[in-house]
């Protein structure tokens, strides 16, 4: 059994939250654009990205420092992490976020 499988059996609601599913989906999707921006900055140079590339960058960077980084001693539970994922979808226009429904956008998402 793969991993997705077996983390979609342990979270949403019920479990965790309703979001939580959605809300990694999108960030995973997020996060893999900000790869590609990042091959294309390394091509065009950053001059040559748009700005929507640079908000991608940005997500990459706040996913990486953020949410990756937490420290071994750090007891970082469900709330918090949900709401590190959210911060950094918020860093996108809402018309980037397509995997998440509206009504959970419109009760998480901080406009910046």
């Amino acid at each position: 059994m793969s991993l997705s499988r077996l983390m979609k059996d342990g979270i949403g609601e019920g479990s965790t939250r309703a979001d939580h599913g959605e809300i990694s989906n999108q960030v995973y999707d997020a996060y893999s654009r900000a790869q590609e921006v990042r091959a294309l900055a390394g091509i065009v140079g950053k001059a040559g990205l748009t700005e929507i590339d640079l908000k991608y960058m940005d997500v990459g960077d706040v996913f990486e420092n953020e949410f990756l980084t937490q420290a071994t001693d750090e007891n970082r539970n469900i709330e918090e992490t949900l709401g590190i994922l959210w911060k950094i979808v918020s860093k996108l226009p809402k018309n980037e976020i397509t995997k998440i429904k509206d009504k959970y956008v419109d009760q998480y998402y901080k406009e910046e």
